[in-house]
């Protein structure tokens, strides 16, 4: 069977962190096989935090996909080449309770050695364990001006996860 990705380290991975997020955009997926949701994302962050490499993501209350990440210890992060945006435009867009997004998209999930979800078709995937989470609140802004993102008052839940898996898609 051909090896589909190889895994590597955190700082192995060359992309820039900028790009990914603002450009490419992820799928944050958590879950497990027998039942998982993503959403698309683009606000987030990688770093080094007590002394791991981790990352930051942001969801906001409303989202589906917020339950399986307050359910399960890990979550998923997947970046995809180009011709994949109309896929992260719907998983973005759409809601997993109203459809299933995975009898729409035509992507093909695949579990990690842990039982977490990613996609075949993913060129990046990064295998997060939750260390750390904490709701946005109105009273912790130093400037107002971020609370223009928030007309609703729905502060995201930020997550800090460890990056446990890193794998690139073979060429």
């Amino acid at each position: 069977m051909e090896k589909l990705f190889i895994k590597k380290s955190p700082k192995e991975i060359r992309d820039n962190p900028f790009t990914l997020l603002d450009d490419d955009w992820m799928l944050i997926t958590a879950g497990n096989k027998e039942s998982f949701n993503m959403m698309t994302a683009s606000w987030g962050g990688f770093g080094i935090l007590w002394n791991k490499p981790v990352v930051y993501i942001f969801i906001r209350p409303q989202r589906y996909t917020l339950q399986f990440t307050e359910k399960h210890a890990f979550f998923t992060l997947t970046f995809f080449e180009k011709k994949y945006k109309n896929i992260l435009n719907l998983c973005g867009s759409k809601s997993g309770k109203q459809i299933n997004k995975m009898e729409n998209i035509g992507l093909t999930s695949i579990e990690t050695e842990t039982g977490n979800i990613y996609f075949k078709e993913a060129r990046l995937v990064m295998e997060c364990r939750k260390l750390y989470s904490e709701d946005i609140k109105k009273s912790n802004f130093i400037v107002s001006t971020p609370l223009s993102n928030y007309p609703l008052k729905d502060y995201h839940k930020m997550y800090i996860g460890e990056i446990t898996s890193c794998m690139e898609k073979s060429q």
